[in-house]
């Protein structure tokens, strides 16, 4: 039989590539770390780490039982959490969610999700998509709202055997100018036009797309500010700093402001949800909540 605990330890061994740096993660000593490492080779029969003078690195039977741990450990973390909902009588339902879906789409899912689930205890967490999907993959969050652009998620081998991708929403792209702007009143424009603009980045994927787009245009991005907020890159339209690219979710309704769609291939971010292949009864019931939403 496999001893959990020692999963646990693999993993955190596939984590951080030494002894030493997964018994400090652990609070356990280097020796207790080998030991319970050559414990687990010996209950399967074969190597799972390769030792060398550089650290360590795992065998494909220790890449295989490291998929499996965060698999089990999840798991069990799931469990846990409803054995003390069984006993406390309240549910908790942590959701990780970017900044435009947490202002734009959450609130209305949640509040009928507490109106139809009083005894539910939501916890919200701020992050991208490469920091919350990592969370429903370990049992620390039970429904993710993500995005992605022209890229796919970030997701790992063996993911899609694990989590449910929802699709939910496509969100179009737009060049923000300021209402006194040239361009302002038209009814479309190609980037490329934009190309002696000084911009306004308000997400790190979106410079990424700019700066791809430009280098293939044959042109360089005059870059006058940059965030991580769209609501702040609008307010610097506002002021003239230079012009932005907002995706619809994420318009400010502004009269100093005017929103033109770009012309097709219009780049669009495709909004998603994502669970556990056997999501807890209150993410099913927010993700119902989120569908309903658009």
């Amino acid at each position: 039989m496999i001893d959990v605990q020692r999963l646990r330890v693999l993993q955190e061994v596939a984590r951080h590539g030494s002894f030493s740096k997964a018994a400090a993660a652990l609070r356990f000593t280097p020796s207790a770390v080998s030991q319970q490492i050559a414990a687990l080779e010996r209950s399967v029969g074969t190597e799972v780490v390769h030792r060398g003078p550089r650290g360590v690195r795992l065998t494909k039977a220790g890449l295989l039982l490291a998929e499996t741990a965060e698999t089990v450990l999840a798991e069990l973390r799931a469990t846990r959490a409803r054995l003390a909902e069984l006993a406390g009588g309240s549910r908790t339902l942590t959701v990780a969610t970017f900044t435009t879906g947490g202002r734009r789409l959450l609130p209305a899912a949640l509040t009928a999700l507490t109106a139809a689930h009083p005894d539910v205890e939501p916890v919200i967490l701020e992050r991208e998509p490469e920091d919350s999907i990592p969370l429903i993959r370990a049992g620390e969050a039970d429904l993710a709202l993500v995005y992605r652009f022209d890229r796919a998620l970030p997701l790992r081998p063996g993911d899609r055997d694990r989590l449910d991708w929802t699709p939910l929403h496509a969100d179009p792209m737009s060049l923000v100018v300021h209402r006194d702007h040239p361009f302002a009143g038209r009814d479309g424009v190609d980037l490329t036009e934009a190309a002696g603009e000084r911009w306004v980045l308000g997400c790190t994927k979106t410079t990424e797309f700019l700066h791809r787009h430009a280098a293939e245009a044959g042109f360089e991005l005059h870059v006058s500010g940059s965030s991580t907020d769209y609501y702040f890159a609008q307010a610097m339209v506002r002021a003239h700093v230079g012009v932005s690219l907002i995706p619809e979710l994420a318009l400010d309704p502004d009269p100093d402001l005017t929103a033109i769609p770009i012309h097709p291939p219009r780049p669009t971010r495709h909004l998603g949800i994502v669970t556990r292949h056997h999501p807890s009864p209150e993410a099913a019931a927010l993700r119902t909540a989120l569908l309903k939403q658009v």
